[in-house]
């Protein structure tokens, strides 16, 4: 018999002040009724490596294979999974297809590796439109942003 798998559903977002600059991630973890919140932010980074983060650090939050639907309104991040380009950046020594270097090869490799123990279904969902949980995601990263800023 097959124990079946903890189904988790995990939303996440990334903000930058600046491009680079202060930034920071939010993502909200949810089994059943019960729900997590985390974040976190860096003094100099960009966007997509928040959103990458988001969605690592909220993977490895959990403490067991799971069933894990998550939900980004970062199309580098639904579409370096979904349509495969990470995984080929990765088998061609992290080069893109026209031979470029890939960009934050360190965290696709981290975020493959955990879409291997987790089983990953990935929603993409229009950012600042009103969905709740990406809202707040947006809310916590930028109140990490910041935190590095000055005022």
């Amino acid at each position: 018999m097959v124990a079946k798998q903890t189904e988790v559903e995990l939303f996440t977002d990334g903000a930058c002040s600046g491009n680079p600059g202060p930034g920071g991630w939010g993502a909200i973890l949810r089994c059943g009724t019960r729900e997590k919140e985390l974040s976190g932010g860096s003094a100099q980074t960009t966007n997509n490596k928040m959103e990458l983060t988001a969605a690592i650090e909220g993977l490895k939050a959990l403490k067991y294979p799971c069933r894990v639907t998550l939900c980004t309104d970062s199309k580098y991040v639904a579409d370096g999974i979904t349509k495969g380009w990470a995984a080929s950046w990765r088998a061609r020594g992290w080069k893109k297809s026209d031979g470029k270097p890939a960009l934050n090869p360190e965290l696709w490799g981290e975020l493959l590796e955990l879409c291997r123990i987790h089983d990953v279904k990935i929603v993409w969902v229009k950012g600042h439109a009103g969905h709740p949980e990406n809202e707040r995601c947006d809310a916590l990263a930028v109140a990490e942003t910041q935190k590095y800023t000055k005022i």
